[in-house]
């Protein structure tokens, strides 16, 4: 059984250079100018593994919800089977997903503060697990997996998948949350590093209730997505510097000392800086010749 990295950044079209992900296996497609407020990615993947072959995929945590449409034999991860149609709430926590015989769907990545709309409920419910959409979308979740397996090509599957979700949102009952939103994409603009107070009063809340608004449209805590975004740039700064100072390059990127760096990136990534760098050098070998 193998093992191969998977991370995408939000300014990554498909997938980082870390990534080892076969040419072609991945296409990112249009989202539609109605849905573009609330889905950021939407994504085909398509993969066959010969018989009796499993591939195990480290994907590393970006802290987006996921609606996931699989058509083919569905990735299991950790000790639950995969779903052919879910809702996988955000996580700051790697995932190894297991891979076998022929994989084929669409993922589409909610931007944050736009889950609990198309959900039906607060994003944190849903926590870092995965939830059938059958049980928020009272049994539509199948009924348009269906028709989008029926389509005659990803063309049409994509059009029924815009369909369906604009129908969501058109009588959702809960609201998107501007506050959240703009939260989130400051967080993320300073990887990480501008103090929660700061980021509270600049949308004009509490800590409080911006906890409050993070669990309930983002599916984090305001603390979690902070890591993940200090942890984002740490990555960004290691595709232009792949071999660091490790002392530096954590005092650069807010983190304590080396030490914090390290147990954060076991933590966040489930590797050490030094495995991390060790597999994506061995990707780019493979993937360069």
């Amino acid at each position: 059984m193998g093992e191969r990295l998977f991370l995408r950044l939000e300014d990554d079209p498909l997938h980082g250079p870390e990534s080892a992900v076969p040419a072609g296996t991945l296409r990112a497609l249009a989202v539609s100018a109605a849905l573009r407020g609330h889905v950021s990615h939407l994504m085909l993947y398509r993969e066959t593994f010969a018989d009796g072959h499993e591939m195990r995929e480290r994907v590393l945590p970006d802290g987006a919800v996921r609606l996931v449409f699989n058509f083919g034999d569905a990735p299991s991860a950790g000790r639950c089977d995969g779903l052919a149609v879910e809702a996988i709430g955000a996580s700051a926590a790697p995932a190894v997903v297991r891979m076998r015989g022929k994989v084929e769907g669409l993922s589409v990545t909610l931007r944050p503060g736009a889950a609990a709309c198309l959900l039906g409920l607060p994003a944190g419910e849903i926590g870092g697990g995965a939830v059938h959409l059958d049980a928020l979308w009272r049994g539509e979740g199948s009924a348009l997996l269906e028709r989008m397996a029926e389509a005659p090509g990803d063309a049409q599957r994509v059009a029924l998948l815009h369909a369906a979700l604009l129908y969501r949102l058109r009588g959702s009952r809960i609201a998107g949350n501007d506050i959240a939103t703009h939260a989130a994409r400051l967080i993320a603009a300073s990887d990480g590093r501008l103090p929660l107070r700061d980021v509270a009063a600049a949308v004009g809340v509490g800590e409080r209730r911006l906890q409050q608004l993070f669990h309930a449209h983002v599916g984090l805590s305001p603390r979690a997505w902070s890591r993940l975004a200090r942890m984002h740039g740490c990555l960004r700064t290691l595709r232009q510097r792949p071999a660091p100072d490790w002392a530096d390059l954590a005092l650069e990127g807010g983190f304590y000392d080396q030490s914090h760096l390290v147990n954060e990136f076991r933590a966040l990534c489930g590797v050490t800086p030094t495995e991390f760098l060790g597999r994506t050098v061995s990707v780019s070998s493979k993937t360069g010749g």
